[in-house]
């Protein structure tokens, strides 16, 4: 169970990254200051940022099998989902509504479907697997 949470978290980052290089790429950050994105930046680093520090935990954890480790970890990642839940909530009227101009739409209405649910489905898998491993069923 531990090992099928480290992979599960990896696979989930890495939709992750493309998630937050496409929205960058789009000009998510340059909107910050005009008002055109719905997600601010602290939102989206403080979920990138959390996710990094959750990962790290969860490995320093399966290097030492402290339990206390997998519980921070556990309630690292709760952390991580209710900001990636307030960013699908933003995310889901933004990618419904006609296209505007390039240049104010939001750029998280560039973000590819598939991702975004994969992305998600992955972090709800990875949240159970951790709270599994955390609780000790499943074996290592």
């Amino acid at each position: 169970m531990d090992i099928g949470a480290l992979v599960a978290w990896v696979v989930t980052a890495l939709g992750g990254f493309v998630l937050l290089a496409r929205w960058i790429s789009r000009g998510g950050l340059r909107q910050q200051q005009t008002g055109g994105t719905r997600f601010p930046a602290p939102l989206v680093f403080g979920h990138f940022l959390l996710a990094a520090a959750g990962l790290v935990v969860w490995i320093v954890y399966l290097a030492t099998d402290r339990g206390a480790l997998a519980w921070t970890s556990f309630g690292i990642l709760v952390a991580v989902a209710l900001l990636g839940f307030a960013m699908f909530a933003r995310w889901v009227p933004v990618y419904r509504a006609a296209p505007a101009g390039e240049e104010t739409t939001p750029a998280e209405r560039h973000l590819p479907v598939p991702v975004v649910a994969a992305h998600g489905v992955l972090g709800a898998a990875t949240l159970v697997l951790v709270l599994l491993a955390a609780l000790g069923l499943g074996g290592s």
